[in-house]
């Protein structure tokens, strides 16, 4: 009997437990240090990449997953008959949606949706893809419904600091200046109708524990829009921890969600976005 094999970029930041519930297939992006290539999640995780961070001042650069990589998990799926739903980050953020597309048009049955999107503003889609294979529904009516979900995802996060953005060359050094001089702590917004481009939106001043609540009070307050399904709560590593649960209870206090997830970024998100950098991700209708 043909199944339905949902895979994803590593940048979808689902966690272990959805990936189980849904049996994704992770595929690795790249972290390149120095000479040295590490797949995203497997070979090198985001603590490491703040350690090295501290110690050189240099951050790693990350690389799409290629053609060929793709090819060498679709082939033997599609080639035993199966289908396949793959959900990948946003064209606009990267090579990787294109090259998936193309290791597809070599194969029979690979369906291949941009998030126009990243981190679980991505995984919101595989979590909605994953529900509608397991209630057996075909793979070319998957691919239509979840890629029109894509335009439906909110997704933002709120940054302590901008100084990884301006290493990686996201931000001037006067943005930069500025910010810390005042004490910014800036939200950065995904755009899903320029497939996944960021932009900066609403800008908030003091300590960043409180700033993280009046993001969260911003996003979610007396709000009849959104799908109440899930939610899910993503950081990039936290100096305070306490302040993630802090971020879940305040989430469930303004919206009744079904279901709360709380997820650690992957390397590829938290190389441009650094540490203490927290969002909330959810659909809209």
């Amino acid at each position: 009997m043909k199944k339905i094999i949902l895979t994803a970029d590593s940048a979808c930041d689902i966690g272990q437990q959805l990936q189980e519930k849904y049996s994704v297939q992770i595929i690795p992006f790249h972290v390149i240090i120095g000479d040295d290539d590490f797949r995203d999640g497997i070979d090198l995780d985001s603590d490491k990449i703040y350690e090295m961070w501290k110690q050189t001042k240099t951050l790693p650069k990350t690389a799409a997953v290629s053609v060929a990589e793709y090819m060498e998990v679709f082939e033997p799926i599609t080639k035993q008959g199966d289908e396949i739903i793959h959900i990948s980050l946003g064209s606009a953020l990267s090579c990787t949606h294109q090259n998936a597309v193309l290791a597809a048009q070599e194969l029979e049955g690979v369906y291949v949706i941009d998030s126009k999107s990243l981190s679980t503003g991505t995984g919101l889609l595989v979590c909605e893809a994953g529900e509608r294979i397991q209630r057996g529904m075909d793979a070319k009516q998957i691919f239509e419904e979840v890629s029109v979900l894509a335009n439906k995802t909110s997704a933002s996060f709120v940054l302590d600091t901008l100084e990884f953005l301006h290493a990686g060359g996201r931000c001037s050094s006067l943005a930069q200046l500025g910010a810390n001089l005042m004490g910014i702590k800036p939200t950065i917004k995904v755009q899903t109708d320029k497939c996944g481009s960021m932009t900066v939106g609403k800008k908030y001043v003091g300590k960043f524990d409180k700033c993280v609540l009046k993001y969260i009070e911003q996003q979610l307050v007396d709000r009849d829009d959104i799908v109440l399904d899930r939610v899910f709560v993503t950081h990039a590593g936290m100096d305070d921890e306490t302040l993630v649960e802090a971020a879940k209870q305040k989430v469930m206090a303004l919206q009744n969600f079904k279901e709360v997830y709380i997820t650690r970024a992957s390397c590829t998100i938290s190389s441009h976005c650094g540490p203490n950098t927290i969002g909330v991700l959810f659909l809209t209708k």
